[in-house]
């Protein structure tokens, strides 16, 4: 037997799907003519219960008036005997004591005979209006919610789902016959022998919950779940039960016991957004309903109870020792013998469902929402072939992270975002926040900020556009337009110096003086030009970026130059498919449309090269690769941004607070910039290589990449069973071992550590004094394990590898990153 009301749906989620009543409801003249009947039956019911307490009275009173008439009998012979006057005041006494017993004189009566009726009637007439206003068999709204969404990675990867899957509707053909018993056995043993409320059932669940001091135990059947899922809404009331149990009696006399069972397969919710049996099946093993065997459809089963605690793709342990648990059961039912239990208990069940999405992906599965419902137009289940790169995906979440957690509290930084759009506008990775699980809140999208001197690279290619050249000469000096007087970050004045020159050393002075030059309107028209589409005020401080943009828009406008296209159009969305075979939306390449000029498109390219070789983005340059950049800090430090470039990818960076609070002089040549810096160190490797993350699936920690060619010179090599100090120190054989690229951790760690290397040994080598060492298990890098497993941070100068290492256990939220 069920709990009362089990666990169906998440609260904020979709209902339950309501099963088409068409399929199953009998003709509208048969049921109107058996609501007929039941009603005149239910009247004679009551009638008979009033007449029953009537009679019930009836008796009493004369019961009571034969005592009276026997007393006053005896007081009448008594009294002959007595004086005259004595006899008269004992005939005044008869008198009185023979009054109708029912009068003003015997309330007592009158009450006992209230307390009766009134329950008697008020039940009646609460059961006739729960009756008389029953909701038609299946004729509950269905709200059908978002549809199912598997979301694949560029590279067809499938890295998450959304939604509500829903599957093909059941047959009896399709219906396995260890399904249906393990549902039966573990739901509702009587179901075939009780005509819709189980009476013995409710006795036992109510005598299991008076031992037991709590509810612990429901009374349902498997015909008032369907009935419950099907018609009424899913409130804990009386009123609800009541109607429940009448719709359940009605849907006993109308349908067959196969028809009910298939019914609520159909409508019941096992976990992972997953309703009806079918559904779950290709949800957990990936296949339908009818292919199941034994061991999947006792986990099934099991799950109806507690859907979300025990949904196999977050709690698999749980739901196996739940399958365990069905298994007996139908053992007891006599579906299975204990032998085949046995066996079952030993096939292992493979779960063939895509892991859940890493966290920081979150950000970008809620931007494409949206564009999924328009451009697919069909509210089925749907595959979205994404732009996402997860290798540079978990790069870029792993280096924000880092530098947050190395520097964010010391100056005064929360929060982090991050957009990577390729050449031609795919959206490879986003990060939109710090953490997903404490805000939702994408501010690489959403948010709104000034974007300070990132913005003066419209004023620029405005000018360079009206003539203007990276050679031209320009006096920085105090300036005064209107009651406005920008000075710049130093408080110093160069003289004449060249364009290419002040930008790349953000002078404040020489961009006002050329936003008046080329005038406020002409820069607005560029940035519309280039995709900005915020509000832009027209004053003369919007050319050092007063106006408020997404960080999205400012990477879009600079990928706009490194593209010449005008404006660069960015995506996330490469295809969409359905059920058919034919495609629901395919991305095809957009008509070509206005490009940037050649000559001021190279001169801007040129200037945004020269703030990363000699100017303000120092902080971003990489050995050997080609770099441009811009940074942007706004007034009193609140934001700080880093918009950068290589031949082939935009990344824009900014770094600040959600309450606009100001950060410890903060300026976007240093945090934003040095986090370009560590992806693009990182990330032409990563693309060439294309290589699978890991998933936090296996039972066993991932292995790292294979350590580089260019390892410590090995001063000597130990090996031997080691004693753990940290997850980053080890004692070998009286020899302190500190592991490369790796700051150890203490407590629950350390041990787990330590359990890991009992009786293994362990060989390092690059022992000489002072210098750190890479240690190898089994042929693993002991580093990389550790790292990967979450059992400790990397260093500042770990090697790629290892600091690969630690971004996918980031991603994947194991270990000390764990919540």
């Amino acid at each position: 037997m069920t709990p009362d009301a089990p666990e169906r749906a998440p609260a904020d989620g979709p209902k339950p799907p309501k099963p088409d009543p068409a399929a199953d409801a009998p003709d509208p003249r048969l049921a109107a003519r058996e609501a007929g009947r039941a009603a005149r039956d239910l009247a004679r019911h009551l009638r008979t219960l009033l007449a029953a307490a009537g009679l019930g009275l009836a008796r009493a009173g004369r019961a009571l008036s034969a005592r009276a008439a026997e007393r006053a009998a005896r007081a009448r012979r008594a009294s002959a005997e007595r004086p005259p006057a004595v006899a008269e005041t004992d005939a005044r006494a008869l008198n009185r004591r023979s009054r109708p017993i029912l009068g003003r004189r015997h309330p007592a009566l009158l009450a006992a005979a209230l307390l009766v009726l009134l329950p008697a009637l008020a039940l009646a007439i609460y059961l006739f209006a729960a009756f008389v206003s029953l909701p038609p068999l299946g004729g509950a709204v269905v709200e059908t919610g978002q549809r199912a969404i598997t979301v694949e990675a560029d590279d067809g990867r499938v890295f998450a789902t959304r939604g509500s899957f829903r599957g093909q509707k059941l047959t009896a053909a399709d219906l396995p016959p260890h399904l249906a018993q393990a549902i039966v056995a573990i739901e509702d043993r009587r179901f075939y022998s009780h005509w819709g409320i189980d009476l013995r059932g409710l006795a036992r669940a109510a005598w299991r919950n008076l031992r037991g001091g709590g509810v612990r135990e429901g009374g349902s059947t498997i015909t008032q779940q369907y009935v419950r899922l099907t018609s009424l809404n899913q409130e804990k009331t009386l009123w609800r039960k009541v109607q429940e149990a009448f719709l359940a009696l009605r849907v006993e006399s109308t349908m067959s016991k196969d028809a009910i069972l298939l019914g609520y397969l159909d409508s019941a919710y096992f976990g992972a957004g997953a309703y009806g049996a079918d559904a779950a099946a290709r949800r957990y093993f990936g296949k339908p309903a009818k292919a199941l065997n034994l061991p999947e459809s006792a986990m099934l089963a099991g799950l109806v109870r507690a859907p979300s605690q025990l949904a196999p793709t977050r709690n698999l342990g749980g739901a196996k020792e739940r399958a365990d648990v069905v298994l007996q059961a139908m053992v007891e039912t006599g579906a299975i013998s204990q032998a085949e239990a046995d066996a079952a208990r030993k096939q292992s069940v493979t779960l063939k469902s895509p892991p859940e999405a890493p966290l920081g992906t979150n950000y970008f599965l809620d931007m494409i929402a949206g564009d999924v419902k328009r451009l697919a137009g069909t509210d089925g289940d749907m595959t979205v072939r994404s732009t996402l790169n997860l290798d540079l995906q978990s790069l870029a979440e792993g280096v924000v992270a880092r530098r947050l957690d190395k520097d964010g509290a010391r100056r005064k930084v929360g929060q982090a975002a991050m957009v990577v759009l390729s050449k031609e506008g795919a959206i490879l990775a986003m990060v939109g926040g710090r953490d997903y699980e404490d805000s939702q809140f994408n501010r690489a999208v959403q948010a709104k900020r000034q974007p300070g001197s990132l913005f003066k690279l419209l004023a620029y290619l405005t000018a360079y556009e009206k003539g203007y050249t990276p050679e031209s000469v320009m006096v920085d000096r105090p300036v005064q337009i209107g009651d406005w007087q920008p000075e710049n970050d130093d408080g110093r004045y160069r003289g004449p110096v060249p364009l290419r020159t002040a930008f790349a050393l953000s002078i404040n002075t020489v961009a006002a003086q050329l936003g008046q030059d080329v005038g406020i309107p002409a820069v607005i028209a560029t940035a519309r030009k280039l995709g900005i589409q915020s509000d832009l005020p027209n004053v003369p401080s919007l050319v050092l970026g007063s106006g408020a943009v997404s960080l999205l828009e400012m990477t879009r406008a600079y990928g706009s130059v490194l593209s010449g296209r005008t404006p660069l159009q960015s995506y996330g969305i490469q295809a969409i498919r359905g059920a058919a075979p034919q495609p629901l939306y395919v991305r095809t390449d957009a008509a070509p449309g206005p490009m940037l000029a050649q000559e001021p498109r190279t001169m801007m390219l040129d200037s945004l090269q020269a703030v990363v070789e000699s100017g303000t983005g120092r902080a971003a340059r990489v050995p050997g690769q080609i770099i441009g950049g811009k940074t942007g800090t706004s007034q009193d430090f609140r934001d700080a941004w880093f918009v950068g470039m290589t031949p082939d990818l935009v990344v824009g960076i900014w770094v600040g607070n959600d309450d606009d609070s100001p950060m410890n002089r903060m300026f976007g040549g240093e945090m934003p910039a040095g986090i370009f810096h560590d992806f693009v160190q990182r990330a032409a490797e990563k693309l060439a290589k294309g290589k699978a993350r890991p998933s936090a699936e296996r039972a066993e920690p991932a292995r790292a990449a294979a350590a580089p060619a260019a390892e410590p010179v090995a001063a000597g090599e130990v090996r031997g069973v080691p004693e753990v100090i940290d997850t980053g120190t080890l004692n070998l054989r009286g020899r302190v071992v500190r592991l490369l690229g790796v700051v150890g951790e203490r407590g629950h760690l350390a041990r787990q550590l330590a359990s890991y290397l009992r009786r293994r040994e362990v060989v390092c080598t690059g022992l000489s004094d002072g210098a750190t060492a890479r240690c190898r298990i089994e042929g693993d890098d002991l580093a990389g394990l550790i790292l990967a497993a979450g059992g400790a941070r990397a260093s500042e100068d770990a090697p790629p590898d290892l600091l690969g290492a630690e971004e996918q256990a980031r991603a994947e939220r194991v270990g000390l990153w764990g919540r």
